[in-house]
């Protein structure tokens, strides 16, 4: 399953059932995961870990 297909879906599920309330779930989920990639390749990491 590619990952284009499965945006679709969760876009799909969003729409047709309603759940906006987890759109900004999602997106802190994508943004943390994205954080947490960008630390381990940075500088930063020492404090990005003492977040968590």
């Amino acid at each position: 399953m590619s990952q284009a297909s499965v945006v679709r879906e969760v876009w799909a599920l969003l729409r047709v059932r309603k759940k906006w309330w987890l759109a900004p779930i999602l997106l802190l989920l994508v943004l943390v995961g994205a954080l947490l990639v960008f630390a381990q390749t940075s500088a930063l990491a020492p404090f990005i870990y003492t977040i968590f």
